[in-house]
């Protein structure tokens, strides 16, 4: 990061009081992360990044207690001192947050102006202008000011005394006054143009990316439960089903050996395929309401988000497969040959990516992680029962075929057979070659590896970008 955005990084960041959750988690509201106070001024961080020389805020006071609110009133304020203009829509404000701003726009039922003007000291001009209408009771001392203001104002006032306040307004020396300055500050100098900008986001697409990409190695760097969950989970999987198929892949005296090999290779994909998708769902999750607050701030388009939270899962999911597929391929004692440890490996990593993308393509599809969780379990069982392992694909009803070629763990199955088993010239007890076992009862073909291989690839990149298509098209954002 350049040394002068740095720097106006921390001042923001000062100014809104960060500092001290420099290295934070957002989280989830109410669970886990940051409080409802610092989201609050995390969101006017957020904005002010941009530099702007006015921000508009809709109550950002509400819900929060009296020390939450002073807290965000005070941010509120250094960001006012800073030159900035902020316009705030406030309700039942204390007298502390009242008198915190300068200049007030009070309207009657109906959008009718009441008043537009400087608040002063201890709300002088406010209090001063309203005692000076006729049969307007005066405030009582420590009374506060707003709530005074909305009283002798209300509708049933104006009946009892016959004041039109925003009549009075209209023929007040205040209201003139505001319409000359509208009038002039309107009026463009001479020789200037209208305001444009070249593109729709300050950065290129490129740096987009690059920043979109190292916000999320950061947020996966301050995760570790993340990854370390899946880390243990994958060592303690991989040494299970290692110790329960011991040896398993150097006997092939019957079919039954060959079915036992491919079991470990089913219940392998099954097991941590459904693992990396159920995880990264919460995940993904939470980055996507960060997401929708900085795309409304224009921060960055929906692309770059995308690719930068694809990317970021790539590394681990390669660690993991590491792990994974080095403790079971001893174990099992697959043949050691640099070929079919590749295949393994490769058949392993992007099964894994697919079904990692298949779990964020879930939440980026549906409003939230619950229903996710719901609607892509169910998909689940679909691949599981046309995986071709209960039912291998030649003894499937032919007008079930087609959902088989549909499902990415049947792809998984018969690269991972056929790499291991498409080629053995050994013979079974009984005769029967294993590399035709394969062809005549899975239908797996090895010339046909290299269509598989990019048939799963292909799976990745589809929920990948579908993902992306999701994030872009959909916000499930309910403000």
């Amino acid at each position: 990061m350049k040394p002068g955005l740095q720097m106006f990084i921390d001042e923001v960041m000062e100014l809104v009081e960060l500092s001290p959750l420099r290295d934070a988690l957002v989280g989830l509201p109410g669970v886990s992360g940051l409080s409802t106070e610092q989201r609050k001024r995390l969101t006017i961080a957020v904005e002010l990044v941009a530099n702007p020389s006015i921000i508009f805020m809709d109550e950002p006071t509400s819900g929060l207690d009296a020390r939450a609110a002073a807290i965000v009133m005070r941010a509120i304020r250094n960001t006012v001192d800073t030159g900035r203009t902020v316009v705030c829509t406030i309700h039942q404000p204390s007298i502390d947050i009242f008198e915190s701003f300068d200049e007030l726009f009070l309207m009657k039922r109906g959008g009718e102006e009441i008043y537009v003007g400087p608040l002063g000291r201890h709300s002088c001009e406010l209090i001063r202008y309203f005692e000076a209408i006729e049969d307007v009771r005066k405030i009582k001392d420590g009374y506060n000011p707003s709530t005074w203001m909305l009283e002798v104002t209300s509708a049933t006032q104006e009946q009892m005394t016959g004041i039109n306040f925003s009549q009075v307004y209209k023929n007040s020396e205040l209201y003139r006054r505001n319409k000359n300055l509208i009038k002039e500050l309107s009026t463009p100098p001479e020789g200037s143009s209208d305001l444009s900008f070249p593109t729709q986001y300050s950065q290129t697409f490129l740096t987009q990316c690059f920043a979109c990409l190292w916000k999320q190695s950061l947020s996966y760097w301050r995760n570790p439960p993340y990854t370390a969950v899946k880390y243990f989970y994958t060592t303690v999987i991989a040494l299970l089903f290692g110790t329960m198929f011991w040896g398993i892949g150097k006997k092939r005296h019957n079919q039954q050996d060959l079915f036992n090999a491919m079991g470990s290779m089913y219940s392998s994909v099954l097991f941590m395929g459904v693992q990396n998708s159920a995880s990264v769902q919460p995940v993904v999750a939470v980055e996507r309401t960060v997401f929708y607050r900085e795309r409304a701030a224009h921060m960055y388009s929906p692309l770059p988000y995308a690719l930068g939270q694809v990317a970021i899962e790539l590394p681990y999911i390669f660690v993991q497969s590491l792990i994974y597929g080095v403790l079971v391929y001893a174990m099992i004692g697959f043949e050691w040959t640099a070929v079919k440890f590749f295949w393994y490996l490769f058949f392993m990593y992007f099964t894994l990516a697919y079904f990692t993308f298949y779990g964020m393509m879930s939440v980026g599809l549906t409003p939230n992680y619950n229903v996710a969780s719901v609607a892509s379990t169910a998909f689940y069982a679909l691949w599981n029962l046309f995986s071709g392992f209960i039912t291998p694909r030649t003894r499937i009803p032919i007008w079930w075929r087609w959902y088989y070629w549909l499902s990415p763990i049947a792809w998984t199955l018969n690269g991972l057979v056929t790499s291991q088993f498409g080629d053995v010239t050994e013979k079974f007890d009984n005769g029967v070659r294993v590399s035709d076992f394969v062809e005549s009862y899975f239908g797996y073909h090895h010339d046909f590896l290299w269509v598989v291989a990019v048939v799963v690839v292909s799976f990745a990149l589809l929920f990948a970008f579908l993902f992306g298509l999701s994030i872009k098209l959909f916000n499930f954002q309910k403000r």
